[in-house]
């Protein structure tokens, strides 16, 4: 709905700015008494307001194909005065064309060169483009300020909805339940083990209390929640569960969503491991493959084990927090990788962080 109202401004805006131009060459035509008849000035009008809506309407499918509208200012300003130029001076061949083929060419342009009247008509015309490259070089860049605004304030929202249900809903009562009592089980067995798992426990709440205080984390970081939180979950299900990971060193610093990678890895053990009778594996995967760093959770279980799939937290707060922070550059997929495994698997494009 949004995008058609857009649409409608801008042609309104066309219709309306190259209309102005055309009713200023009528009023002066008629208050200064310039010697033209009425079929050669509503003729004139005529090129003028239909080549300056077709030359405007390029220009804006070059600032749109070549995505002016989202690079740095002191990038696009360069492009834009081409442009400005280039458009100024196609729009004055055309009209200067469109007289010629009418017969609708007055006064002293009769006797002037082509190559004189373009040059003139130029400078002429680009008093009509100049204004018309900074009404729109304006109105996107305040529209982009303001969505940026807006994203802002949506990933400050669901930062903070993340962070409730990341303590009350999946760092929940019974994984904290289940890691007390393994740990009071080894207090005795194994003391130092008990220790660290105390450290661990430590860890993941810790960050799970901090997690609204950044958009991003470095993966280094991310990993390390993800390794503590598995070495609990290893307590419990022992020779159940098996973990692997294959991280490329080069990515320990991409940045990512803090708790994206660790809920990902929660529901591999929730939907996947938790169900099966014999356990199975759980393997984090970091990789740089065609300008995205992939990050991919796989896991031993059946994609069916994931019930309300569209409408589960952890991976609908993975989209989401994904679409904010990146827009439709990032990709997020769960599917059934084989007969046994599941894998899900975001990307996140490498010029971004």
């Amino acid at each position: 709905m949004q995008l058609k109202s857009q649409k409608y401004l801008y042609w309104v805006l066309q219709v309306s700015g190259w209309g102005m131009v055309g009713l200023t060459m009528l009023f002066y035509a008629r208050n200064y008494q310039v010697p033209i008849t009425s079929d050669i000035l509503f003729g004139r009008i005529a090129v003028v307001f239909f080549t300056g809506i077709l030359v405007s309407h390029l220009l804006r499918m070059v600032i749109k194909k070549w995505r002016w509208m989202q690079q740095d200012v002191d990038k696009v300003i360069p492009k834009l005065i081409v442009g400005f130029i280039a458009s100024s001076l196609l729009y004055s061949f055309i009209v200067l064309n469109a007289y010629e083929y009418l017969s609708i060419t007055t006064g002293k342009a009769k006797q002037l060169s082509f190559g004189s009247k373009l040059a003139g008509y130029t400078v002429d015309n680009s008093m009509f483009f100049l204004p018309w490259v900074l009404i729109y070089y304006f109105y996107h860049f305040f529209q982009k300020s303001q969505k940026q605004q807006m994203d802002g304030l949506k990933l400050e929202s669901l930062v903070k909805e993340l962070e409730l249900k990341t303590i009350k809903a999946h760092i929940n009562p019974h994984f904290i339940f289940n890691a007390l009592n393994s740990i009071r089980a080894l207090v005795d067995e194994n003391p130092i083990r008990a220790r660290a798992a105390i450290t661990e426990l430590s860890n993941i709440l810790r960050s799970s209390m901090h997690v609204e205080k950044q958009e991003t984390v470095a993966l280094e970081n991310e990993l390390a929640i993800v390794k503590d939180y598995l070495a609990l979950e290893n307590m419990r299900f022992e020779d159940r569960l098996k973990i692997e990971y294959d991280i490329d060193a080069a990515t320990l610093t991409r940045q990512v969503p803090p708790m994206m990678l660790q809920t990902l890895v929660e529901n591999a053990i929730k939907h996947g491991i938790g169900k099966l009778v014999n356990g199975g594996v759980v393997k984090v995967i970091s990789d740089v493959k065609d300008d995205y760093h992939e990050l991919i959770v796989q896991n031993t279980g059946y994609l069916n084990g994931y019930k309300n799939k569209e409408q589960g937290f952890g991976i609908s707060s993975t989209t989401n927090r994904l679409n904010i922070l990146f827009g439709d550059k990032a990709k997020f997929d769960i599917k059934q990788l084989n007969s046994s495994m599941v894998e899900a698997k975001v990307l996140i494009p490498l010029n971004e962080y």
